[in-house]
């Protein structure tokens, strides 16, 4: 198989779709490929080949699913605090290591999608690092020149990708460790707001930090990604005008090649429409100080702390991650309370700053540093590269880190937007024409951007719709929803304003909601997206007396969604004390 073949996501789908690959042939391309790599210290541990091998001839066998699996034949890597079943987790530390009988929640989204796992990569221990050489199981070989970092924590995750070892990988992002490494390594790093994927299975760092974060070479890659493992993820796509945000001050450590490239990457946001806007940085930087200059240290203490100190030398943890997780020891309850209000008020005025920009425009990274820099400044350089990452997660924000260019020693340099809670989609569809209007090689692989009929716009004009019955998740008619592009986007209830009847008939059985003035209730939902393209073909599935209207929801919101007439409820049974359809079913069985 050719050396050139393109893993991306949507580049598999497309062959697969066809004919023209099959799992199988993707598995044993991808272990050659990792053999031909060598020792590379991207991985901690791998599933074995005849288990991939095994795992690919499954799929094949469901090619007639493909529809139904987005992510079908898919190889993905696992950042090794993120729990996989039957692998080891070690988070970069061999006395901790366990084997986890139940995937992280991700993960198993993921795999039901159709994607296989391929292993668990190397990491700075227990995510503590944005460098990539804090791991007793050696230094990640950086793809571009084997003498620089690169990056971490998630130094494996990207290093993978990069490669063109699998498609996509987890990383996991506190400080900059899902942002930092896609820098350096010249590919796309998503990080979610916190709280939008399920940290479940994860190797806490700082838990209520903590994001697991994806790396890709295109954003529609990261996008159908991110279709499989958020319960949701609206946003509006930023304008063709657009305000971006440029620090002041701006700070390279004495880097003039990144200097350089960063003026020209807001040149080339201006020509896309965008207006340069300078802002205070001033708040940004102080929150960011507070992750290892504040009590935030301590809660790394809480996650691991316990079993650091009571670690022996054949635990292997690493010295430079004792001396910070224990450093937590030193703060007490009310520097903790005093470190909540600082940060309230760092996150007020950063609030100020941001009322009027659709996302800023930073330097991922200020500079980039040898293996032999590190040895001789291990934390100031850490510390450098985390000046336009730490603030994120403390303020809630998205984040997307996009590859730029190169430094005339051949070193990658990116930007990273950062935007609103809630706003992945709206950078990816930015992203994505970024990478259309900056063309460079994907990563360190030989693969360009598809054609751009081969590369689906990631930000569509959807339509929520408000599902009662039949068309739930699981239930009978939810392929309808599915076929047509549909995505679920939360669960939930109606305002309290409705009754719920069975309606005759069978095949399937199916509810009516109807609008009351007097006597309402509050009514289990579900809240889906569907193209805004497919609502007509959509509606003309819908039999009366059902149709489509407007649906009050229990947080205020109105959206599109199933009702019925009210005539139909002449001696239909009332089923409004159930609470909803499934308890119903639920109490027929």
């Amino acid at each position: 198989m050719s050396s050139v073949l393109d893993l991306g996501v949507h580049a598999l789908r497309a062959s697969y779709s066809s004919g023209t690959l099959t799992c199988r042939a993707i598995v044993e391309e991808v272990l050659a490929r990792i053999s031909a790599a060598g020792d590379d210290k991207v991985w901690i541990s791998r599933a074995k080949d005849a288990d991939l091998l095994a795992a690919a001839d499954a799929l094949d066998a469901r090619r007639g699913e493909i529809k139904g699996l987005p992510l079908y034949g898919v190889p993905f890597a696992v950042k090794d605090n993120i729990d996989v079943a039957g692998l080891p987790t070690t988070a970069a530390c061999p006395g901790f290591a366990y084997t986890p009988t139940k995937s992280a929640e991700v993960v198993r989204r993921l795999v039901e999608a159709g994607a296989i796992a391929i292993g668990k990569t190397n990491l700075d221990q227990f995510a503590t690092g944005l460098v990539g050489v804090r791991s007793p199981y050696g230094v990640p070989r950086n793809p571009f020149n084997a003498d620089y970092i690169p990056g971490g924590s998630s130094s494996g995750s990207a290093v993978a990708v990069s490669s063109g070892l699998v498609s996509f990988s987890l990383g996991t992002d506190t400080a900059g460790s899902g942002r930092v490494p896609a820098g350096i390594n010249n590919i796309v790093g998503l990080k979610p707001t916190p709280g939008l994927f399920s940290n479940e299975g994860v190797v806490p760092a700082c838990a209520s930090l903590d994001c697991i974060s994806v790396f890709a070479l295109s954003c529609a890659d990261a996008d159908a990604v991110l279709s499989v493992v958020a319960d949701a993820a609206r946003s509006a796509a930023f304008g063709k005008s657009f305000r971006f945000g440029v620090p002041r001050p701006i700070e390279f450590f004495g880097d003039k090649a990144y200097a350089a490239l960063y003026a020209q990457a807001l040149e080339k946001l201006t020509a896309l429409g965008g207006t340069a806007v300078e802002f205070d940085y001033a708040p940004f930087q102080q929150a960011a100080q507070l992750l290892y200059a504040g009590p935030w240290v301590a809660e790394r203490t809480a996650a691991v702390g316990k079993f650091i100190e009571g670690a022996g030398s054949d635990a292997k943890v690493w010295p430079t991650t004792r001396d910070i997780i224990l450093g937590g020891r030193k703060y007490s309850a009310v520097d903790a309370f005093e470190g909540q209000y600082r940060l309230k008020s760092l996150k007020e005025r950063a609030a100020i700053e941001m009322r009027d920009l659709d996302f800023l425009a930073l330097p991922t990274a200020g500079s980039i540093y040898t293996k032999a820099d590190l040895e001789r400044e291990p934390v100031l350089y850490n510390s450098n590269l985390g000046h336009y990452t730490n603030f994120v997660n403390f303020f809630g924000l998205s984040g997307l880190a996009l590859p730029f260019g190169f430094r005339p020693d051949g070193m990658p340099f990116g930007i990273t937007l950062i935007a609103r809670a809630d706003a992945e989609r709206a950078l990816l569809a930015f992203g994505a024409a970024w990478q259309r209007a900056v063309p460079l090689p994907l990563g360190k692989t030989a693969s360009h951007l598809p054609t751009p009929d081969c590369d689906p716009v990631v930000l569509e004009d959807r339509v929520s719709i408000a599902v009662v019955g039949a068309h739930m998740s699981g239930l009978p008619l939810n392929p309808q929803l599915c076929e047509l592009g549909g995505r679920k986007e939360s669960a939930g209830h109606s305002a309290p304003l409705y009754r719920l009847y069975e309606l005759p008939g069978n095949a399937p059985r199916r509810p009516g909601m109807v609008r009351v003035a007097r006597g309402g209730a509050a009514i289990e939902l579900e809240v889906w997206s569907v193209p805004s393209k497919n609502i007509g073909a959509f509606a003309r599935q819908i039999p009366a007396p059902l149709g489509l209207g407007s649906v009050a929801l229990a947080d205020g919101a109105t959206v599109l969604g199933f009702l019925c007439e009210g005539y139909a409820t002449d001696g239909a049974r009332d089923i409004t004390g159930f609470g909803g359809w499934r308890a119903y079913l639920k109490s027929l069985a």
